[in-house]
């Protein structure tokens, strides 16, 4: 298991030569850390790198694995997430092989645990390097928004019901690692809102449509548009808020842009 960064649970005689893993972004990670070779199972939503569509197995999705697919796969590893795949599915795929779970709500996990997978699996040095780059980048993000004013958002992700980002989440953490004050921060994890109510809550400068889980398009915006009091709405992209892994390092630059556009 996993808890905060922090790998537990699990000791290895042998580095895991065969992975399967059911999180999009920690996909896109072992892959920068040099183990496509390794990895022999992914989810339907694991789309970067692009070609591994085509040369790896589909195990389903990451709230529907296919059990069986991943058993003939013969992995020596699972990598899962505490809020990508629900505690049941872990459950029965640890009757298979060990199975790793994530749970990353801050930067400093994200680093940690990049760390944590070069150790596990070989790769010292290449997670070593990313490390130290995400870590530069990070550093200089901050020297590049430090005098920034704040501004109040809400960052939605899902439509019926509207669902926003609240606290305890990495997206919570990128927000305010840009200076955004998010108005749902204390109103639990993932909170369902009244459009209604949402200049009574926190009247925000900016209204976020993510690109995922949920597709939000114009219609969307135009509705959502109706209940705020002066908020500028934003179709953001959601891999830049929500992937950790080494996306984040992107998510920098990406983060640079948008700055300058509101």
């Amino acid at each position: 298991m996993y808890a905060k960064g922090k790998i537990i649970d699990y000791t290895f005689t042998n580095v895991p030569q065969r992975i399967v893993s059911l999180v999009p972004s920690q996909t896109e990670l072992l892959y920068d850390l040099g183990l496509e070779d390794a990895i022999v199972g992914i989810t339907k939503f694991c789309v970067h790198p692009i070609h591994f569509k085509r040369t790896k197995k589909i195990v389903g999705g990451t709230k529907n694995v296919h059990f069986e697919k991943v058993k003939e796969l013969n992995p020596d590893v699972i990598i899962a997430n505490k809020e990508e795949n629900t505690k049941e599915i872990v459950e029965e795929l640890s009757q298979i092989c060990p199975v790793i779970v994530t749970d990353i709500c801050s930067i400093e996990d994200n680093l940690q645990m990049i760390l944590d997978f070069g150790k596990l699996f070989g790769k010292r040095t290449e997670a070593q390097k990313w490390h130290d780059k995400i870590n530069f980048a990070y550093q200089d993000f901050q020297n590049f928004i430090k005098d920034k004013p704040s501004k109040k958002v809400a960052y939605f992700i899902w439509k019926n019901p509207y669902m926003t980002a609240g606290k305890d989440t990495f997206i919570n953490t990128l927000l305010e690692a840009n200076h955004f004050k998010n108005i749902y921060k204390e109103k639990g994890r993932y909170p369902e809102v009244e459009l209604k109510k949402m200049r009574l809550e926190g009247d925000p400068d900016l209204v976020f449509l993510s690109s995922e889980p949920y597709p939000f398009k114009d219609e969307d915006a135009f509705e959502i548009g109706r209940f705020t009091h002066h908020a500028k709405t934003v179709f953001v992209d959601g891999e830049m808020f929500s992937w950790y892994g080494t996306r984040i390092l992107k998510a920098f630059d990406y983060f640079k842009i948008l700055q300058t556009k509101l």
